[in-house]
């Protein structure tokens, strides 16, 4: 279509709009999308992705929809220019498309079948990478109701798998409508008249008028005049260059420190609340400061100072940012937390907030507890006391006037250190494994202990002031449970000041709503209220939880603007003694006598609790529904599938332990809606742990299984596949295995998916690689390659790009790499893509949710030959095979030592 039509309606000496030019198509996979919320004569939505180097657009009058039975019509419209995807702001009245435009969503975009034939054909299948749409969607092209329309008129669906949200609970155009470029609503850009909003307006030149360059110069003022206020810490005298290399050089020193770039962003390791402090030497115990976590990251010797949710918070602190810039590096990562001390030395959240709305900088202090980067060695892998005693060294002495300040711990003791720190009034412990490297997302190396009842809460709703007050009454708060329902929790109507109640009326009179967002039908006590869209996050101390889920004398301690909002969970402090022995901290797999269990061992089961009409435990882990079918041409139920796992958990374990994972969920069984889930969602079960990992374009939280427990929570969810990364959560960055998928069409024969797997291992073979076979449990089978850890994603992905490909060329007619099903018709698909960073496969030992009950098997070499077929294993013969086998088949797969060298690239021409 091209940009002509586009050209042909617009005035670009009225109009604020790019004008655009045509260019060469993109081939890279970071295609953008936008969505743009559009009030012209009438409101609707354009859906726009990145093609044929434009943008080509559709216009869809109700928006999207995460429910999979909302089919929205889009009529396509003509091609955009690729600058369109930042545009925000006013076109003029009188102009084509005269109105408001808001940048509703933005991101990146792929094409699971090929993009132009999928245009051509009326059926384009993507996934979305946005900051508000994830996951796959389709557009698919129907009959128009005329001429005019015949051929624009398409339908934008919903895919199903984990994003998928039903229309009638929840609605993203109405709990989403802020703009992602700069937060604002539709009737606050059309209030700003004067002013054109663009990402990249300061090159482009596209803010006019005389009240945008005021308000641009009353903001620089407003910045100047803060700074100005601010009291400049007394930066501490720069140190020696020689310094910084002695700080290089110990640094790579420590055992379990590399060589690696300044990382771009990283995910804050999070503490797991539990009843008590762990006992023993091997735990270090800070205090729990109230205040705001901040990651600063120094390139170049300039500080940005980062909060837990990603957000630049350098404005924010920046008597802060300029100490950290003072400190003897050039570049550098630190983790701590920034609070304001009260004079009886603890720290106070509400006080916090007070200084931030006085811009009182002189009262902020930045306790640092960790050092995970430091010139160009990163120490993520290293032990926890290492890196605090080289941070001790950065810090050194604190310097008179400066925020920076040490976060001391004690080893040991931490009953003692617990009870004296509620003594003194502050709001807790943690407690540090000191020999653990550092683990993003939620760990179990980091235990956190509460002397106070502090609670995060969603803001749903408030009541109005009574008698001289002002602003408003109280609160109406509540947390997300399980299933993604917002639960009450309680009206909190004290620990406000005046200002506070007045600044929150302001924050929450845009985002009042006619219905309430609690999943209570009606709040007792509450006959009147204004209900508003649950976005704001607040902090809240109270006595206790009543027996109804109530908190009793709630106190309101400030707005926690670091949180989103679907995060909050109510928490609830875990029995130490499950949490506090986490696995062990070398990489895991069976040691050589682990490696080679004579018989299937059945784990000692976990004392059960008792067993009811709806409920069984396992393992210790309460299972709902247990006599759900899971299978139902075998009668497998719920319950059967997990005393499964818990008897060969010896055999599976050490294929899943501490690796994130992608999972088929079939909630009612493997012949019901079955779904992938690769993140974890609001609510996940206690025993499986969360880690965050930075993904294209954002952070995802994905779950990790540690133990049995984690196994057997992930039977109570109806997980019936498990999906495994090649690489292990703590070095997510050095994959340690390499997986061939042997994927035959319907037409090819067993025989030569065998023959294509022993040529495969031939390949290896001649390369000096050793490589196991497994069953897949549906028609085909995996090659694997374990690897020492140290190569790269790039470097295992090109090196089993090439073996797959010099398969390929050796028989074009039997082999292809190609994905389209069109393309390997009477062939064997050599996918080599499962070595891509966040991709996964099959684990060994899991069951496949396909109507046999089938199982993933690793076998022998000389089993394939003796004609072992891909589903011949299942859940009810699995057993009896581990239990008749003198030997692990893959025994050497846990000690072989082998990685990808130079000479094995030069070999593969790479």
């Amino acid at each position: 279509m091209g940009l002509r039509e586009y050209h042909r309606k617009r005035d670009f000496s009225i109009t604020p709009e790019p004008r655009g030019e045509e260019g060469q198509e993109k081939t890279r996979e970071d295609r953008s999308f936008c969505i743009q919320k559009h009030a012209a004569t009438r409101l609707h939505y354009d859906f726009r992705l990145e093609m044929e180097s434009v943008l080509k657009s559709w216009a869809v009058p109700k928006g999207p929809s995460l429910d999979p039975a909302d089919k929205r019509l889009a009529m396509q419209t003509e091609d955009h220019p690729i600058e369109y995807g930042d545009f925000e702001g006013i076109i003029p009245e009188g102009q084509y498309g005269g109105g408001t435009v808001l940048l509703w969503d933005r991101g990146t975009w792929e094409p699971l079948e090929d993009p132009h034939q999928g245009l051509r054909k009326g059926s384009l299948k993507f996934e979305l990478h946005g900051v508000k749409l994830q996951g796959k969607w389709a557009l698919v092209r129907i009959k128009g109701r005329d001429a005019r329309e015949e051929g624009r008129t398409w339908l934008l669906i919903k895919e199903r798998d984990e994003f998928v949200r039903s229309s009638k609970v929840y609605d993203i155009t109405k709990e989403r409508p802020e703009s992602v470029a700069t937060g604002r609503t539709l009737e606050q850009i059309a209030a700003d008249r004067d002013r054109v909003w663009n990402s990249n307006r300061e090159e482009r030149g596209e803010v006019r008028g005389p009240a945008a360059r005021a308000a641009r110069v009353a903001r620089t003022k407003t910045a100047a005049a803060s700074r100005s206020r601010a009291p400049a810490p007394a930066a501490p005298a720069a140190r020696p260059a020689s310094t910084r290399k002695d700080l290089a050089a110990a640094a790579a020193a420590i055992p379990g420190a590399r060589k690696a770039p300044l990382p771009r962003t990283v995910a804050a390791q999070l503490a797991t609340l539990v009843d008590e402090p762990p006992k023993g030497d091997e735990w270090l115990h800070e205090m729990k400061f109230d205040g705001y976590r901040i990651l600063a990251r120094v390139q170049d010797g300039k500080a940005r100072l980062v909060s837990r949710n990603g957000k630049d918070w350098t404005a924010h602190f920046p008597t802060v940012a300029r100490a950290v810039e003072g400190l003897a590096v050039r570049t550098g990562l630190l983790d701590g937390e920034v609070a304001v001390v009260l004079p009886s030395g603890t720290t106070s959240f509400q006080a916090l907030q007070n200084a931030l709305s006085a811009q009182e900088q002189g009262q902020l202090v930045y306790f640092v507890f960790d050092l995970l980067h430091v010139e160009q060695v990163s120490l993520t892998g290293a032990r926890l006391d290492e890196r605090k005693a080289l941070l001790q060294d950065l810090l050194g002495v604190p310097q008179a006037g400066s925020p920076l300040r040490y976060s001391d711990h004690v080893a040991g003791s931490g009953d003692e250190f617990f009870a004296q720190a509620c003594t003194l009034g502050v709001e807790g412990i943690v407690s540090k494994r000191r020999d653990a490297p550092y683990e993003p997302g939620r760990s179990r190396t980091w235990l956190k202990v509460k002397c106070l009842h502090r609670q995060e809460l969603v803001i749903g709703g408030y009541t109005d002031p009574e008698r001289s007050r002002v602003g408003l009454g109280a609160l109406l708060m509540g947390f997300y449970d399980r299933e993604g329902r917002l639960q009450f929790a309680g009206k909190v109507g004290t620990g406000f000041t005046s200002k506070m109640l007045q600044d929150l009326r302001r924050r929450l009179a845009p985002l009042e709503q006619p219905h309430s967002p609690f999943e209570q039908a009606r709040i007792p006590g509450v006959t009147k209220a204004h209900w508003v869209r649950p976005e704001l996050v607040g902090e809240v101390a109270f006595t206790e939880w009543t027996s109804d889920g109530r908190m009793r004398h709630p106190s309101f301690q400030g707005l926690r603007e670091d949180k989103k909002a679907r995060e909050v969970v109510r928490e609830v402090p875990r029995p130490v003694a499950q949490v506090a022995d986490p696995p062990p901290l070398a990489a895991p797999g069976p040691t050589k006598e682990a490696s080679k269990p004579a018989r299937a061992k059945r784990a000692k089961p976990t004392p059960r609790g008792p067993k009811t009409g709806g409920e069984a435990y396992v393992a210790g882990v309460r299972l709902t529904h247990p006599d759900r079918v899971l299978y139902p041409p075998q009668g497998i139920t719920k319950r059967d599938l997990a005393h499964y796992y818990e008897s060969i958990a010896d055999w599976i374990l050490p294929h899943v332990q501490g690796r994130p994972l992608t999972l088929v969920r079939c909630p009612e069984g493997a012949d019901k809606e079955c779904f992938y889930m690769k993140h974890s969602g609001v609510w996940a079960p206690p025993a499986l742990r969360r880690v965050a990992i930075q993904e294209k374009t954002k952070i995802g939280e994905y779950l990790v299984v540690d133990d049995l427990a984690g196994l057997i929570s992930l039977v109570q969810m109806g997980i019936l596949e498990i999906h495994t990364w090649n690489a292990v959560a703590r070095e997510l960055e050095r994959p340690d295995r390499v997986v061939f998928d042997l994927d035959p069409d319907p037409s090819v024969g067993w025989e030569r998916v065998v023959e294509g797997a022993q040529a495969l291992r031939s390949r290896l073979d001649a390369l000096g690689f050793e490589s196991f076979v497994k069953t897949t449990g549906g028609k085909g089978l995996h090659v694997v390659v374990p690897l020492r850890p140290g190569s790269t994603w790039e470097e295992s992905f090109a090196f089993a790009r090439a073996v797959s490909e010099e398969l390929e060329k050796a028989k074009p007619a039997a082999y292809t790499t190609a994905m389209p099903k069109a393309q390997r018709r009477g062939r064997i698909l050599v996918d080599y893509f499962r070595n891509n960073r966040g991709n996964t496969s099959v684990a060994a030992y899991s069951t496949r949710a396909k109507p046999g009950a089938t199982v993933s098997t690793p076998i022998g070499w000389e089993e394939l030959e003796k004609g072992v077929k891909s589903d011949q294993y299942h859940l009810g013969n699995i057993r009896e095979r581990l239990e008749s086998l003198r030997a692990d088949p893959w025994k050497r797969y846990w000690t072989v030592r082998q990685r990808i060298t130079a000479a094995h690239r030069r070999q593969l021409g790479l």
